[in-house]
């Protein structure tokens, strides 16, 4: 995510809640209350489980996310109506039970649920904000693989946060674009919305005579039926984090393209933005310092439309809202795609392990571009006040996630690093830290580790006082590390 646009993006813990309670009061439910007591498989076996817990115990939302299960593949089949913005689903999703489950939740806001089956056979479905649990007609066993499909309608909500940034289900001129981060995506298809259960999606879609779908990947699909309504599959083959899915819908101009190297690039654009071409260019120079692109496709959805004032990473095509497309920008979020997307955080507490990466890329692009040192980008940061209210590896609350120490202050963290270790050491971590982690997850722990593991220094004195200190440090802003 970008900061120039948008120094706030998160404290929608409350706001997502409060949203359920008001908006999914209605849903299809079952007999007996799912979710509590212990229930015993009824099938082969007499396999006995309890109910998943209803939340991962994030730091900042706890109740993010379900246990229980880990989601291998989300298939969604969508139809959307721009004029009365309806939208109706069904999310196939296949899951393996990581314990032994009488009942498991998945997360859903604003939409009512229709039916529901698991492995087949209808499942009872209680609501309680943006919580379902669902009770199988018989109980899982731990490792089994199962299918859970859920229907579901209605207008998709927009989330608004404290500080008035929107995410979810987001109207645009003539049609809508779904952001995730870090809580939206739940507006729009029931699952485990937390960022350590990654998967594969594929996402269909019909849409009226003149739009377009445009969503993460690559195109599986295409076709028109006789009322010149359009059905489209994107499909993704790389794990991703729910927050990263995106769906825009609307008449954009379409285009596919490829960088010298092959790649498809996907873009859907209000006009033709130049920048658009400088894809390819910038990518080859983010591979020469990250490493392999880790994904099938690339490209972009720039509405200048949108005002919701910040561009986002969604996996593979980035989306910028009005003010965003910009060339740092498209340095940022096309970074994300290495940190952040590829390699995804343990828990929203990791997010200075997006943001401080993308942060760090500007200040690369400004060095390689600019003639700007990133002697002088860290000298900048350092005597912004703003990037000193907090460490940026704590910040102190879900409404902190994306201020400015977490993107200026997680920056300056990797350039003492680059200071302490050397360019070799330093650019050999960027990539390497990319690699280990590829399609993955990882903690503030991991990366402090895997720095000492490949630097061979003991680095406790930076990470405290760059990392995890309470106070700005004495200059000077460019001296040694700590």
């Amino acid at each position: 995510m970008d900061l120039h646009i948008r120094a706030v993006a998160v404290a929608v813990a409350v706001t997502v809640a409060a949203a359920s309670v008001l908006l999914t009061g209605t849903g299809c439910t079952g007999g007996g209350e799912a979710g509590s007591g212990t229930g015993t498989r009824t099938g082969t076996g007499g396999v006995h489980g309890k109910p998943g817990a209803a939340g991962l115990r994030d730091p900042y939302f706890p109740r993010l996310g379900n246990g229980g299960y880990d989601v291998r593949h989300y298939a969604l089949t969508l139809a959307y109506d721009p004029a009365t913005n309806r939208l109706t689903g069904t999310a196939d999703i296949t899951a393996r039970a990581t314990q032994a489950l009488s009942a498991f939740n998945v997360d859903l806001t604003g939409l009512t649920v229709d039916r529901a089956t698991v492995d087949g056979r209808p499942a009872s479905v209680r609501r309680a904000g943006h919580e379902l649990t669902l009770r199988p007609a018989a109980g899982l066993g731990a490792g089994d693989t199962f299918r859970t499909v859920i229907g579901y309608s209605g207008e998709p909500v927009t989330v608004t946060d404290e500080d008035g940034a929107e995410e979810g289900w987001v109207r645009t001129r003539d049609g809508a674009v779904a952001l995730g981060q870090p809580t939206g995506s739940m507006a729009w298809f029931p699952g485990n919305h937390h960022p350590s259960d990654k998967a594969t999606y594929a996402v269909t879609v019909t849409v009226p005579k003149g739009y377009q779908a445009v969503s993460n990947g690559e195109v599986a699909q295409r076709r028109t039926g006789g009322d010149g309504r359009t059905t489209v599959t994107w499909r993704s083959a790389e794990p991703m984090a729910s927050y990263l899915a995106t769906l825009a819908v609307g008449k954009y101009r379409t285009k596919t393209f490829r960088t010298p190297s092959g790649l498809p690039v996907h873009t859907a654009t209000r006009g033709n933005p130049a920048l658009l071409a400088r894809i390819p260019e910038l990518l080859a120079w983010e591979v020469e310092n990250f490493g392999p692109y880790p994904f099938s496709s690339i490209g972009a959805i720039v509405d200048p439309t949108v005002e919701v004032g910040y561009a986002l990473e969604t996996q593979s095509r980035p989306f910028f809202a009005a003010g965003t497309f910009d060339p740092l920008t498209l340095v940022h979020e096309l970074a994300h795609q290495w940190y952040g997307n590829s390699v995804s955080p343990e828990s929203w507490r990791d997010m200075w392990l997006n943001e401080s990466f993308a942060t760090y890329a500007e200040w690369l692009y400004a060095e390689d571009f600019a003639e700007t040192p990133a002697e002088v980008s860290f000298a900048a940061a350092f005597a912004d006040e703003r990037n000193w209210a907090f460490p940026p590896a704590d910040p102190p609350t879900a409404a902190d996630i994306s201020e400015p120490p977490v993107y200026g202050r997680g920056a300056m963290v990797l350039h003492k690093v680059r200071q302490a270790v050397g360019d070799d050491t330093f650019f050999g971590i960027l990539r390497g830290w990319a690699a280990e982690h590829r399609h993955g997850n990882a903690s503030t722990q991991d990366f402090t580790r895997y720095v000492e593991e490949k630097s061979g220094e003991d680095l406790t004195g930076l990470w405290d006082t760059w990392l995890y200190g309470e106070k700005r440090p004495a200059g000077p802003a460019t001296g040694p590390s700590a």
